[in-house]
């Protein structure tokens, strides 16, 4: 059983809000949530710079994580979204066999 974190941030709650109600209905992450802003510092076109986020963290299995990345890439507003995936070391089996229910893509 493979389950992974996966976590993208968004410019704007309106764009997380829509990437992470659309991977749900897809069954592509049993859950996600949207938080933020944050403050976010980083390179871009070669210059230092800083702007305000919002971090959305989807629960998924390894099996759905390649659909689920295709699809936030897609979706996401930014040419090239940050999309890492963490896996998980520990949880509660009722949890993890609900995220493995919700992302099957069968039922």
């Amino acid at each position: 059983m493979a389950v992974h974190l996966l976590v993208t941030t968004t410019p704007d709650r309106a764009a997380g809000v829509k990437v992470a109600g659309s991977a749900v209905a897809a069954r592509l992450a049993a859950t996600a949530q949207v938080t933020g802003p944050i403050a976010s510092f980083f390179r871009h076109l070669g210059e230092q710079s800083e702007g305000e986020e919002w971090n959305v963290t989807f629960k998924t299995t390894d099996a759905r994580y390649a659909e689920l990345e295709a699809h936030i890439v897609e979706q996401h507003p930014w040419s090239k979204p940050e999309v890492t995936a963490v896996e998980l070391v520990r949880g509660s089996a009722d949890y993890l066999r609900w995220v493995e229910a919700s992302t099957n893509s069968t039922a």
